[in-house]
């Protein structure tokens, strides 16, 4: 059975996953220094913190009318 199409979300895989994969967390721990292939066990990994995403507020550009007053007339 299908979903119905009012249920659906738009946004469904766009925000913040609280669960990574295995592999995901490998590389976590790796750029961390907590694991090394060779050494350690892939089962049993310890927890690894799951960061979220600010959206930043966008910065104006300021209007460069320095340049305009700074070039010579002739």
């Amino acid at each position: 059975m299908s979903i119905h199409r009012t249920l659906k979300t738009g946004d469904g895989l766009s925000g913040t996953r609280n669960v990574l994969t295995r592999y995901e967390r490998i590389l976590q721990l790796e750029a961390q220094g907590r694991f090394s292939e060779g050494d350690d066990n892939p089962l049993g990994l310890p927890k690894t913190r799951v960061l979220k995403v600010k959206k930043r507020a966008k910065v104006k550009k300021e209007k460069e009318e320095t340049t305009e007053e700074e070039a010579p007339s002739s």
